[in-house]
């Protein structure tokens, strides 16, 4: 069975975080999870361990100062094919087709997922890991 070695998450909602936490730590699909509040500090991380293999990023759309639409502008650009190599999945509470659309745009968004993160979600993630 495919498992995520090792995810990142990034939700500037602290209780939200928390919780999608536990529930990728508990789903025994996920090996380890790095969390963030801010989308910053996130990039930060990936230029500094550009080595450590980071097999998925589950993505707030709506944060503040950096965006999740700013984050994947800013790691495509900077990581270029080093970046598309992770599975991106947005978490939104946003119900707007536009920001679906506008996920679509981006190569390595394989998955858009409306609030709250279930198993099931984590389950469709890791079909797209090769």
């Amino acid at each position: 069975m495919k498992r995520i070695g090792t995810a990142i998450l990034i939700d500037d909602n602290p209780i939200d975080q928390r919780l999608y936490k536990k529930i990728l730590m508990r789903s025994d699909l996920v090996g380890e999870v790095i969390t963030f509040s801010l989308a910053g500090p996130a990039l930060d991380f990936l230029r500094e361990n550009r080595s450590q293999k980071i097999d998925v990023i589950f993505l707030d759309i709506n944060m503040p100062m950096m965006d999740g639409f700013e984050f994947l502008d800013a790691a495509t650009e900077e990581f270029k094919d080093g970046f598309t190599e992770i599975v991106v999945a947005m978490l939104t509470t946003s119900l707007n087709p536009v920001d679906k659309e506008r996920a679509r745009k981006f190569d390595v968004v394989r998955e858009y997922i409306t609030k709250p993160l279930t198993k099931q979600h984590i389950q469709d993630v890791v079909a797209f890991l090769s």
